[in-house]
């Protein structure tokens, strides 16, 4: 129980679109009473933040780390997908994220996720089931059903997708959407089916097809998709059905900020204040029906101070009545936690990368694009070196490898563009959605050393080049440190640099690897099994 205080500043009343001076009294974690005052000097307080979609698992640190980083920035709740350890350790996962984040002064609320495994063309850990989603759904913590990838599965009604749309239903949960691309009827069907929210969208227009069949639209900013510019035009006439979100974001970009980047940005562009903090605080606690606090009386204690709506610098964060966060440093303390994973096979050889030449002479080729997941199938001429398809760095084409994590098997091997290395590999164990190993590099050697250094360690990031070798290691599921976050910050910073110090100019070369296994997202991608064409999911040859 925390001790009873008030606070006076500029009160910003978001719902009723009213700036005044006040007073706000707490008492046992709740706003107890609001006093309207003559005058206010300093402060203005607001609701905090809520990221509407992220994946936890993606900041490569476990919940209660996440929060310790996320708080300074006035984040005081995330609507938390779980997916990526579920895909590794099944409800096991779910439930180890659920109990972590309860350790520490933070509003976590997570998803039963919807697509585990995301798809039959790759290999994950685990599965989870209806039974397993109707279980997560009796837990408080548990809001909505997690991002529905399986989208043919939604227009085709397919009795397991319908189960589990039933099973949110019947729990009267949100059910979210992850549709890149769909629009006009597809679109319609989709959202009779039950979805009501997407943050896929990369175009103005398919996110107006969508918000028209009754979607809510989730703009997101993230270390890797970045849509924030397609969509924000939407903001004013949309805003009561917009909300914002990072859905991935590594652990150097949430030291730098979080959704108070995308508020300062939207205010920038001249949108109207009380609009960008419906989209930031209230739309997602509206939505999800969430336990944060709104700024009214008996709501929880959950606001933020800021020095002005102009500079918007976040000055102080409470969650139920306790400072969390001041003057940008964390309060939350380190907790340590335990490790779980999901991690068995072999050390594998450079010649295990090698790709026959056979008869061919073209090659497929993903051609990535910085800030997108999505791809596009390329080709080119292939590369032939004794009797072996070879990568050609001087036209930036690089043997791309996933490794299956869960079972001793041959790597699959296809081509990349757009990376940039000019020497070595990098390689990680974060690899969405099954969370294999994925690794890019300018030569066999290379790759085989990147990737047994993440066998070894059973999970992390590596890189391999100049001279040096770098790993991070990731120990709980493959996919997270239970370290120090702002010392994973570092760390993984570091890696970072140095995997752009060998020549890739992706501004997040590490994020971008771990969606080129995102079969779900079009157009090419590749899993443990093999290149697969996105578009008309199905397994396609690399040469021909």
């Amino acid at each position: 129980m925390h001790a009873d205080f008030s606070v006076s500043g500029h009160i910003i009343d978001i719902q009723q679109q009213d700036i005044y001076a006040g007073t706000i009294h707490v008492s046992n974690g709740r706003i107890s009473k609001i006093v309207r005052e003559a005058t206010a000097a300093g402060n203005y307080i607001l609701p905090g933040f809520v990221d509407a979609h992220v994946h936890v698992e993606s900041s490569m640190l476990v919940p209660c780390e996440f929060a310790r980083l996320a708080v300074p920035h006035g984040t005081v709740a995330t609507v938390s997908d779980p997916h990526e350890i579920g895909n590794v350790l099944g409800l096991e996962g779910v439930e180890y994220m659920i109990e972590n984040g309860n350790k520490v002064p933070f509003k976590f609320y997570f998803g039963a996720p919807s697509c585990v495994p995301a798809t039959p063309f790759e290999t994950a850990g685990a599965e989870i089931t209806a039974a397993n989603i109707e279980k997560l759904f009796q837990r408080d913590e548990v809001k909505y059903l997690a991002e529905m990838m399986n989208w043919p599965g939604v227009l085709n009604r397919d009795s397991d997708v319908m189960e589990k749309i039933a099973l949110a239903q019947k729990y009267n949960k949100a059910v979210d959407g992850h549709a890149p691309g769909l629009r006009g009827e597809q679109a319609a069907a989709y959202a009779a089916a039950g979805i009501t929210t997407d943050h896929e969208c990369f175009t103005a227009e398919e996110a107006l097809d969508k918000l028209a069949v009754g979607m809510k639209i989730l703009i997101r900013e993230g270390s890797a998709a970045k849509n924030f510019e397609a969509l924000i035009p939407l903001l004013p006439e949309h805003y009561q059905n917009i909300m914002f979100c990072s859905d991935d974001k590594h652990p150097d970009n949430l030291v730098e900020g979080h959704v108070n980047l995308l508020v300062k940005r939207a205010l920038a562009k001249g949108n109207d204040l009380f609009h960008v903090l419906q989209a930031a605080c209230v739309n997602p606690v509206q939505h999800y029906k969430l336990d944060v606090g709104l700024l009214r009386e008996g709501d929880p204690a959950d606001f933020i101070l800021i020095d002005n709506p102009e500079e918007f610098n976040v000055q102080a964060t409470y969650i139920n009545g306790q400072l969390v966060a001041e003057q940008g440093k964390s309060k939350i303390e380190f907790t340590p936690s335990e490790e779980i994973n999901n991690f068995d096979t072999d050390e594998k050889a450079a010649e295990q990368f090698k790709i026959p030449a056979a008869n061919a002479t073209k090659i497929r080729v993903i051609e990535a694009y910085d800030g997108q997941l999505i791809t596009k199938e390329v080709w080119a001429d292939a590369k032939i070196e004794n009797g072996f398809i070879e990568g050609d760095v001087a036209n930036d084409v690089l043997k791309l490898a996933v490794v299956n994590r869960y079972e001793n098997t041959i790597p699959a091997v296809a081509f990349i563009k757009n990376v940039g290395l000019k020497e070595g590999a990098i390689a990680s164990s974060v690899g969405h959605d099954s969370h294999n190993i994925i690794a890019v590099g300018v030569d066999d050697e290379s790759i085989a050393r990147a990737v047994n250094l993440i066998i070894q360690a059973k999970g992390g990031v590596a890189a391999v080049g100049l001279g040096k070798e770098e790993l991070l290691p990731l120990p709980v599921a493959g996919i997270m440190s239970a370290q120090d976050g702002y010392k994973v910050a570092e760390a993984y910073s570091a890696i970072d640099k140095m995997s752009k110090a060998m020549g890739s100019k992706l501004e997040s070369p590490f994020m971008t690897l771990s969606f080129m296994a995102l079969l779900v997202i079009p157009s090419l991608k590749l899993s443990d099994k093999g290149l697969f064409n996105g578009d008309v999911f199905q397994f396609v040859p690399v040469a021909e």
